[in-house]
């Protein structure tokens, strides 16, 4: 049995600086994107395209996602298989090839740094990223790949 399940958000261009978009240097790439009940994130596309290096682009959030639900998966993972994080951080990073007519990624690589409660957990919690991976809703819907370069430590 398939379940759907829908989200909505609000993207509201804030860059008319006067003259709406009577040319390309004339507007500001910023925006927010918001939804019901939860904080706004400032947006604005890459500085290498007019944007605001301040604000959140397209390109970071989709990385972020990644690895936000690589994340999720993977505590669940462990927390049904009996191995006990303790600290988790991620340094993603995706490669992106502008063409002629757009771009698109080309690939990311998720860096976890997972620190476990005791060494025996160790073997476990790296192979338990693959479990992550394979059921991370936003992995299995892009369209390029997405590796793991994973590390597990025992919290001292």
């Amino acid at each position: 049995m398939s379940r759907l399940h829908t989200y909505t958000a609000s993207v509201t261009w804030t860059g008319n600086l006067g003259t709406g978009t009577s040319g390309y240097r004339s507007y500001g790439r910023s925006h927010e994107v918001a939804a019901e009940g939860r904080p706004t994130i400032p947006g604005s596309s890459d500085p290498a395209f007019r944007g605001d290096p301040a604000r959140w682009n397209p390109e970071q959030l989709l990385l972020a996602s990644i690895s936000q639900c690589h994340l999720l998966w993977y505590l669940h993972h462990c927390a049904v298989n009996g191995v006990v994080v303790v600290s988790y951080r991620d340094e993603p990073q995706g490669t992106m090839a502008e063409t002629a007519t757009g771009g698109h990624f080309t690939g990311a690589v998720l860096r976890p740094r997972v620190e476990v409660a005791e060494a025996a957990m160790v073997d476990r919690a790296l192979a338990l990223h693959g479990d992550a991976h394979a059921s991370c809703f936003i992995a299995s819907s892009v369209n390029f790949p997405v590796r793991h370069e994973p590390e597990v430590s025992v919290a001292v």
